[in-house]
């Protein structure tokens, strides 16, 4: 059955490429709502944004949503992956400010205040986009692919490589049944060269936070940020944790196997355009109780979160 969260939670911080401060309150909402993001900051008009594949503007940095009256929020990925990972079907998200704020640069702490109000069941079967044959993107530096399912739920596998040496080559693959998002991906952070920084504010951008305070930073051989990693392999866990942010934009939980090859924001969305494109690529179905139990969000427990985040 569909779900939403019991109670509304809010959380405040620092938008880290905007640098505007923002209130965002995560409120339950009923059957058949979806996501979708409100910005309380604007007082005319249309304020609603729709957490949805096709309002997806193109953005090299993060995840930027915008409606038909140009409203919009940026840096979506990291809440709705923690809505997918704990399994919240309907949700409205208010917010004060043009961006999510970064926190950690995890979904960690929006997983622990979801988990920590509890979710209601609703009457509402969960529908699910079933992946029939495969579609795929191509950049001149990678690629992205969604095939049909190797098991019940949503399966992925990821590859990234970077020149910098602490960094370098990384592959992980894992099945997101069973609250493996909560106990394995969620508290991974967001990560970025120290080069790319200096670029980065020169150019006006990353102007929020500090990077060693809500990301990890690397330059060259070294982690930079204090404390080093929470794991040995945290970018490509991150960016599997980007990856399932940016999937649930698909409106509905995917059955089928994502693969990334140094795949990134635009290039997920691209691939969600892909498939629906192809009508004959996947159907609408509705899910029986061993395929909800192959979601990312089912049987997830707080207790899972890990102790770092």
């Amino acid at each position: 059955m569909q779900t939403t969260i019991r109670s509304a939670i809010t959380f405040q911080g620092i938008g880290i490429h905007s640098g505007k401060p923002a209130r965002m309150t995560i409120r339950p909402a009923g059957a058949e709502h979806g996501v979708w993001f409100k910005r309380t900051d604007i007082l005319f008009g249309d304020t609603l944004v729709p957490a949805r594949w096709d309002a997806v503007e193109a953005s090299a940095l993060c995840t930027h949503i915008v409606n038909g009256a140009g409203v919009s929020v940026s840096t979506v990925e990291h809440v709705m992956a923690a809505l997918a990972g704990c399994g919240v079907h309907n949700a409205l998200v208010e917010i004060d400010g043009p961006e999510v704020p970064i926190l950690d640069g995890s979904s960690a702490p929006f997983v622990r205040g979801i988990l920590a109000r509890g979710l209601r069941v609703l009457n509402a079967p969960v529908r699910a986009i079933e992946v029939l044959t495969p579609v795929s993107v191509h950049t001149a530096n990678g690629w992205a692919r969604l095939s049909p399912g190797r098991g019940a739920g949503l399966t992925m596998a990821f590859h990234i490589s970077f020149p910098d040496a602490a960094i370098g080559t990384q592959d992980r693959a894992m099945d997101l049944a069973n609250g493996a998002f909560v106990r394995e991906l969620c508290d991974s952070r967001t990560f970025c060269r120290q080069a790319d920084i200096e670029a980065m504010q020169a150019a006006g951008k990353a102007l929020g936070g500090n990077p060693g305070e809500n990301g990890v930073v690397f330059d060259g051989d070294r982690v930079v940020s204090p404390g080093g990693l929470r794991h040995a392999d945290e970018p490509v866990r991150h960016k599997m944790l980007d990856a399932l942010g940016d999937l649930a934009l698909a409106g509905a939980p995917i059955l089928g196997h994502y693969d990334g090859h140094k795949a990134g924001h635009a290039m997920t969305n691209a691939l969600l355009r892909e498939l629906f494109a192809n009508p004959d690529a996947f159907r609408m179905v509705e899910c029986d109780a061993r395929m909800a139990a192959g979601l990312p969000g089912a049987g997830v427990d707080a207790d899972e979160i890990p102790a770092v985040a």
